[in-house]
């Protein structure tokens, strides 16, 4: 009878103590994102190419403000990294779950994009890394 308690009492601790929370997220494609290529991701791309990106966030954002950056690993500028590109943008009112555009990348190397909210600057929403090679 103990164990059936005990078990019982596990059961629900895992079961109101274990949730799923959704993290915004970036995909990367060769080609512009759509319904039907989303699931067709990369993450390694040719110099001189247009890496095509998603954001993807399941929270509405309040200041409606993003703020993207782009580093690039490997370099001795500060401590290995430097910024290499930084955009500020202003989302749409049909853009409040995802946003999506594009950059060119014309040197190799290991990246990383950074995609933080206007409303918490110091902590990125989502982060991912891609490799131009």
């Amino acid at each position: 009878m103990k164990k059936l308690f005990l078990y019982l009492f596990l059961f629900i601790l895992a079961v109101t103590t274990s949730g799923c929370s959704e993290k915004a997220s970036i995909v990367f494609n060769e080609r512009p994102i759509t319904k039907e290529n989303v699931f067709d991701f990369s993450s390694v791309f040719i110099p001189g190419s247009r890496i095509y990106y998603l954001v993807i966030m399941p929270e509405v954002q309040q200041s409606r403000i993003l703020n993207i950056q782009i580093i690039k690993k490997g370099d001795v500028e500060y401590l290995g990294y430097s910024l290499y590109m930084s955009r500020r943008i202003r989302l749409k009112d049909e853009e409040t779950k995802y946003y999506t555009d594009y950059f060119v990348l014309n040197e190799r190397g290991a990246y990383i994009m950074k995609v933080y909210s206007a409303d918490k600057p110091k902590t990125p929403l989502t982060q991912a890394e891609f490799y131009v090679k």
